[in-house]
């Protein structure tokens, strides 16, 4: 052991103590709200939603925490266990040219540590979703999206994993961080830019919104708050999911309105614009752009720092390595720094909430705080979302506000 095992360790078992808490509490919190719907809800959430929505927190909760202590399990085994090692090792002995080894192993352990999650995913999808009735997706087409997603990955994540190492290897004198940093920005780019034109269609169908009045009521929308799309789409969700949602996706020339069909089936007219004018809000207030360019700052400290942890023997062996390469910095790295780093998670999420409660203003001020109340309400028990969440773990991990805050805080900007 060294000094980088003990800050490893120490962060993973911190990390895992601190999640499990979180986790019981809320199940616990939910449960002794389950047989009464909070004062504020009752006109809206029947106590049978309210039931199912608590029901289903739990046993995605329990599920969580299943999950947390294989990720940790399997974590310490990949790392100081020796598990990459291993896998490293056995691309040494085959014989196709150093740099596709090097690539082959990072490739391989990110599909071992694909399949090695299946199962969860598999639970989630066919045994909880299944049981509260949100589970639309065949066996059929589950084994498709997941070959999709392989497939995906191999076509994008090997020509940038190629290029990334071969920067490391040519300038590991110099430079190498900011050059990587570069690529690597201008790869996020162009996936921002060609996700909704060439990849989110691969897994779902996008057809143009065919409703004139809504149309026109959107145009309108997007006319006054001066924003500008390349259309207005409406996606299948319910082939895969009963859950329903909007979003913005692309920019530039490339942006687009995306509704899930189950949104527009339970929503009104005022609710659907009140729902968009949300999602402008994100955009007016530069939202997008400044995650943007945070998460490139973070990037540029993050390659930075890997750019001295590269040149320190105890990083590889105090992460159980024996071999040292680019390859092996590369993904000890992307490994260990959210582990070392999970108390930013908490720091995120208050500054996402912020932003929710900034495009509600916005939302409030272009249409109508009471539009975007019934609009919540009815999604809030539609996709079983829980009104009593404990209020610790909220504040750590909720990009979103709890439901009563969220609601008061439009209250208030209606009687403004």
């Amino acid at each position: 052991m060294n000094w980088i095992t003990s800050l490893f360790l120490g962060a993973l078992f911190l990390n895992l103590i601190i999640e499990v808490w979180l986790n019981i509490r809320h199940q616990f919190h939910i449960g002794r709200h389950r047989d009464q719907v909070p004062d504020d809800f009752k006109e809206a959430v029947s106590l049978e939603a309210h039931q199912k929505a608590a029901d289903y927190s739990r046993a995605k909760l329990r599920l969580g925490r299943s999950i947390m202590f294989f990720d940790a399990a399997l974590i310490f085994v990949m790392t100081i266990g020796g598990g990459f090692q291993e896998i490293y090792t056995f691309w040494q002995s085959v014989e196709i040219g150093n740099m596709w080894q090097e690539v082959s192993f990072l490739v391989s352990v990110m599909l071992i540590m694909s399949i090695l999650h299946l199962p969860f995913a598999i639970m989630s999808t066919f045994r909880i979703e299944e049981e509260f009735g949100f589970n639309k997706t065949t066996a059929g087409k589950f084994v498709s999206d997941l070959i999709k997603q392989w497939l995906l990955m191999m076509a994008l994540g090997l020509p940038l994993i190629w290029a990334i190492l071969n920067i490391m290897n040519a300038y590991i004198d110099q430079a190498w961080w900011f050059y990587t940093w570069v690529v690597w920005m201008a790869f996020q780019l162009v996936l921002m830019w060609a996700y909704p034109i060439w990849i989110a269609p691969i897994f779902n169908k996008f057809t143009p919104l065919e409703d004139e009045e809504m149309k026109q009521r959107i145009t309108s929308l997007l006319d006054r708050t001066g924003f500008e799309s390349n259309g207005i789409f409406v996606m299948d969700g319910s082939s895969r999911s009963g859950h329903g949602n909007a979003y913005f996706t692309g920019f530039g020339k490339n942006k687009r309105i995306v509704f899930f069909d189950t949104l527009l089936e339970t929503l009104n007219a005022d609710e659907v614009e009140a729902v968009l004018a949300h999602e402008l809000g994100h955009f007016k207030h530069g939202h997008i752009r400044k995650r943007l360019i945070e998460g490139s700052v973070l990037s540029l400290a993050g390659l930075a720092l890997l750019g001295w942890l590269i040149q320190l023997p105890e990083f590889y062996t105090g992460l159980g390595m024996q071999d040292q390469s680019s390859a092996i910095a590369l993904l000890l790295f992307m490994t260990a720094i959210p582990i070392m780093f999970f108390f930013m998670g908490p720091i995120e999420a208050l500054k996402s909430r912020k932003h929710e409660f900034e495009a509600d203003a916005f939302a409030a001020q272009h249409v109508g705080a009471e539009h975007l109340i019934s609009a919540l309400l009815k999604m809030y028990r539609d996709n079983a979302s829980t009104l009593t969440p404990d209020p610790m773990h909220s504040a750590y991990h909720d990009s979103h506000p709890p439901a009563k805050i969220r609601i008061d805080h439009l209250k208030s900007l209606e009687k403004e």
